[in-house]
């Protein structure tokens, strides 16, 4: 069987009991549910707030430079630590968080494999303390926009015929919904897809339990399916950048793809843009 390309990446809710007491990792937990925190975590763990604290409260855009310094200063999180993502929804906003993370440099970032669910499922040990680290002084060490994708540069992918890659619902790709249900806030004017999108819904690379599913699996689903090529100049979009920053997640750490952009625009910008191309 084929193995992810970079294993290392994912480690098992038994290691994170196992290591999250040592010096020098911190475990956050980024949830869709901003409340689940609250309710229990895994002891020591600190709550990242997609909403409030991720992404700026004034312009439609992720935490800049200056912010996100003084967020992960104020968290008690430093430049040299090792960074254990977990979170909801096989982790959406875990991912979301670790590629706002990567856009900013931070070098030690892990996914903890399936999430808040198996940890939750395994009867694994929570809390509801808010732990207390001392404050840092993080410093950003360079930004990187490689894995950041622009409408402009989403409309010449289009044009061009790259590989751009729809993965949201099958329902909300055809334009039979506008949006999720349970997200009427994040809808659009039009429903459908951008032109020469595919669709590959992120949850084909979940399996039930939360984990991502094996490489083998990916590779018939990516690959196989799709026609991707690990050289490729990808794309991926979804609503808001949430489930596309997962398999931005897949095609970058477990499939080894060397060009994958995360539109986080997604569908809320494309689907009100003015005169802007879209396909049924």
């Amino acid at each position: 069987m084929a193995e992810y390309t970079h294993p290392d990446v994912l480690v098992s809710t038994d290691w994170v009991l196992e290591n999250k007491d040592n010096e020098g990792i911190k475990v956050v937990e980024s949830n869709e549910d901003i409340l689940l925190y609250e309710t229990g975590h895994i002891e020591g763990t600190i709550k990242l707030d997609w909403e409030t604290e991720l992404q700026d409260s004034l312009i439609r855009d992720y935490v800049n430079k200056d912010n996100f310094e003084a967020l992960m200063s104020s968290k008690g999180i430093s430049e040299n630590d090792t960074v254990v993502f977990y979170g909801d929804r096989s982790n959406w906003w875990a991912c979301y968080a670790l590629w706002t993370f990567k856009i900013y440099g931070h070098e030690k970032c892990l996914v903890m494999n399936g999430g808040r669910q198996k940890w939750v499922d395994e009867k694994k040990p929570v809390v509801k303390d808010t732990p207390s680290y001392p404050a840092t002084n993080y410093k950003v060490s360079g930004v990187n926009t490689k894995i950041r994708a622009f409408r402009d540069q989403v409309s010449a992918h289009s044009e061009e015929k790259k590989p751009l890659i729809d993965v949201r619902s099958p329902k909300e790709y055809s334009g039979e919904l506008l949006h999720m249900e349970a997200y009427p806030q994040e809808g659009a004017l039009r429903g459908g897809h951008i032109p020469n999108a595919a669709s590959v819904p992120w949850a084909t690379a979940a399996n039930e339990d939360g984990t991502f599913k094996s490489a083998d699996e990916l590779i018939e689903i990516y690959q196989d399916g799709a026609g991707l090529k690990p050289g490729d100049d990808v794309i991926a979009y979804c609503r808001i950048g949430e489930r596309s920053s997962h398999t931005w997640f897949v095609l970058t750490y477990l499939l080894g793809f060397h060009d994958v952009k995360n539109y986080d625009g997604s569908w809320t910008e494309w689907g009100n843009l003015v005169q802007a191309p879209i396909e049924k």
